[in-house]
């Protein structure tokens, strides 16, 4: 399998948005409820939201491609101390099989020697030990309210 990465041009974040919404929907659902889920998607990875990161918030956004397709996208964003990896998600299909792993290898390329840091759901149990494996080490835990009677239970991991 071919995997490739391409930087999501600003024309293109309605098709990252939808992306997102496939795989939100798909992949939370043992671990939120599907009112927190369509509120995150809304506020958090929705085309309104994404255009407003990457035209404010400095998020840079990548589609992972096997043969030319969409199979998943990680989004960063550059914090001057550290790089915050916000987002890193493969459609089901192609889970386990590495991918995450090139995605880093692209995403560790990127920083250039900077710090990598993301939150993690607690509850993420396969995402922490694949972060756990490829050197990252929980370094706080963090709740945060999102509102509409929602939080984040996250750890804060650490790449350096």
């Amino acid at each position: 399998m071919d995997i490739n990465f391409k930087k999501v041009e600003y024309i293109d974040i309605k098709e990252l948005a939808s992306l997102a919404c496939a795989i939100w929907h798909e992949y939370w659902t043992c671990i939120l409820s599907p009112e927190q889920i369509d509120y995150m998607v809304e506020n958090f990875q929705s085309e309104k939201a994404m255009k407003n990161q990457v035209e404010n918030e400095n998020y840079t956004y990548y589609f992972i491609t096997a043969n030319n397709k969409n199979i998943g996208y990680f989004g960063i964003s550059d914090k001057n101390e550290y790089l915050f990896l916000s987002k890193l998600y493969i459609k089901k299909e192609y889970r386990h099989k590495g991918i995450g792993q090139i995605a880093f290898e692209k995403i560790k390329e990127i920083a250039n020697g900077q710090r990598i840091i993301l939150t993690v759901n607690k509850r993420n149990t396969n995402t922490i030990n694949a972060y756990k494996k490829w050197g990252f080490k929980t370094i706080d835990s963090v709740v945060t309210d999102i509102g509409n009677g929602f939080v984040m239970d996250d750890y804060i991991m650490e790449y350096s």
